[in-house]
């Protein structure tokens, strides 16, 4: 998925004694309305562009070539730079974002900066909801992209700090979890103002993400701050007071100096990003870029943006095209839920490789149908094949969730160590939006150039990307951070050349006698 949030994995280390309070229930549901936020402005975008009376409104061209197909062919009806333009401006939108987020997060607090998202979805929503025209519609789209920006930034920050260690990692995948959430919501949302007659179902769809916009807000606004957040910026009264309120008992004080030494070795951080070029760091970055290139390539996000149109055009009436964009999206909550109970048993790259044989073939059938079922001029879906089509994408859309979804985050926010883990997670997010904005942007386009071939240029990518995995990605299943460099990238076949004995036993001896410090979960993210 796109850029949903990193999940933070803590170092094995000495578990702090606390308690389930009221306020890391209330960061629970933070969580799920900052996911599904995301997901809905995902999942939304979709079914809006599939009604006739929003294409009639703003884009009249896609909407005279969905009336007379024989116009463009059905694989080129909805070929449009301003419709592309509407779904992916949110990503780019979120891309810049981020580097103001980092910028608050780190010297405002993560409460002030999810407030912040949260106002900027809020006019979003209403530009959305009330949008006159092109102009007005693409300015919401930007705004809510914002909100994403800030959000993604502050939202999975906040959780990792504000929950006891035993739940930090649940928490972390319950945001993508909701994110997933959302999408679903959407979809279902779509398929019922599809069928309001007088032209203002769409209005309802862009206005229902004031709903989870109010909550985050709202929720923003009744929480305190982290305790890491507020000693990282010196107010260490207030960081201890904070601290004992969320943990529910007095015994905080190792804690508490822990974090405070943890903020001291995180701030003697000077260059992060100068940090992360060095040879010893380039296995990390190689495979954090990597990861986020090759979540987009996989083709779930041209699905997930564009799955009432694509339904569409392969046939499906606009009532099916949005029944079946629903039933994409419970599978995909469904799959994630597989990968939280899954990730820690059979590992990482076992999901991946499974995941991309999976992924390959249902796309190699998806492109076997189309190519003799569905020409430019004419389409033979008949129901048997149309059901075969749903299930095909229903089984790349389960492998991808359980596996390059979550993964694509996890395994990065795992293997970078403390001195570049804030530069490397930053890398990691704007690569992600960026190449989720190309693929926003050019999808509709690849769609009327290669047409059935689409599934086949996705599919060459899932091939290049599990070959990736097979040989250069090392399993990290229950492997301490500060253990990485011994038993991960010293052991690897091709990145032990990248360890240099000298440099690194530095950083490691650096590690060992700071691990105690890093125990309970003071997030270098905040450096960003």
């Amino acid at each position: 998925m796109p850029a949903g949030g990193f999940s933070t994995v803590t170092p094995a280390g000495v578990e702090f004694e606390a308690k389930i309070t009221p306020i890391v229930i209330i960061s629970c549901i933070m969580a799920a309305t900052g996911g599904l936020m995301f997901g809905y402005d995902i999942g939304v975008s979709g079914g809006v562009t599939s009604m006739p009376d929003f294409l009639e409104k703003f884009f009249p061209v896609v909407y005279r070539k969905t009336r007379n197909p024989g116009i463009d062919g059905n694989y080129c009806k909805y070929d449009n730079q301003g419709l592309q333009l509407f779904t992916s401006s949110l990503y780019l939108a979120g891309l810049t974002a981020t580097f103001f987020a980092s910028y608050t997060t780190r010297r405002l607090g993560r409460r002030l900066t999810m407030l912040i998202a949260g106002f900027f979805f809020i006019a979003g929503v209403v530009l959305n909801a009330a949008a006159q025209d092109l102009a007005m519609l693409i300015i919401g789209r930007i705004l809510l992209g914002c909100g994403v920006g800030f959000a993604n930034q502050a939202v999975p920050l906040f959780l990792s700090e504000i929950a006891p260690t035993r739940i930090r990692g649940g928490l972390n995948i319950l945001f993508q979890l909701n994110v997933t959430i959302g999408i679903l919501f959407a979809n279902l949302v779509n398929y019922g103002t599809a069928k309001i007659t007088g032209g203002w179902g769409w209005r309802l769809s862009l206005g229902l993400a004031g709903i989870p916009a109010l909550l985050l807000t709202v929720g923003a606004l009744l929480v305190v701050d982290s305790p890491n957040s507020l000693i990282e910026r010196g107010r260490l009264d207030e960081g201890k007071a904070v601290l004992r309120k969320i943990r529910g008992t007095d015994k905080i004080e190792p804690e508490f100096l822990e974090l405070v030494e943890a903020s001291r070795i995180a701030k003697e951080v000077k260059h992060p990003f100068r940090n992360l070029l060095k040879r010893r760091n380039r296995p990390q970055l190689v495979i954090a870029v990597a990861l986020q290139i090759f979540q987009q390539c996989t083709g779930i996000n041209a699905i997930m943006f564009y799955a009432p149109v694509l339904f569409n055009t392969l046939g499906f009436g606009n009532d099916a095209a949005l029944y079946s964009a629903v039933i994409t999206g419970a599978v995909n909550v469904l799959s994630t839920v597989v990968s939280i109970y899954s990730v820690d048993k059979v590992g990482r790259r076992v999901l991946l490789l499974e995941a991309g044989v999976q992924m390959f073939i249902s796309q190699v059938i998806i492109a076997i149908i189309l190519a003799f079922k569905v020409k430019d001029h004419s389409d033979d879906l008949h129901k048997g094949f149309a059901i075969l089509v749903v299930v095909m994408i229903c089984t790349f859309v389960s492998a991808f969730a359980w596996s390059w979804g979550p993964l694509g985050w996890l395994i990065p926010s795992e293997t970078f160590p403390l001195e570049t883990r804030s530069a490397g997670q930053s890398v990691t997010v704007c690569v992600n939006l960026l190449f989720t904005f190309v693929i926003a942007q050019a999808f509709l386009s690849m769609l009327c150039h290669f047409k059935y071939g689409i599934f086949l240029f996705f599919s060459g990518w899932v091939v290049i990307m599990s070959i990736f995995t097979l040989f250069l990605i090392p399993e990290t299943k229950n492997i301490p951070i500060e253990e990485m460099t011994e038993r991960v990238w010293k052991q690897h076949w091709f990145w032990k050349r990248f360890m240099d004995d000298d440099e690194v036993a530095a950083v490691t001896n650096g590690d060992i006698a700071k691990k105690n410090g890093h125990a309970n979960g003071f997030d270098p993210t905040s450096q960003l």
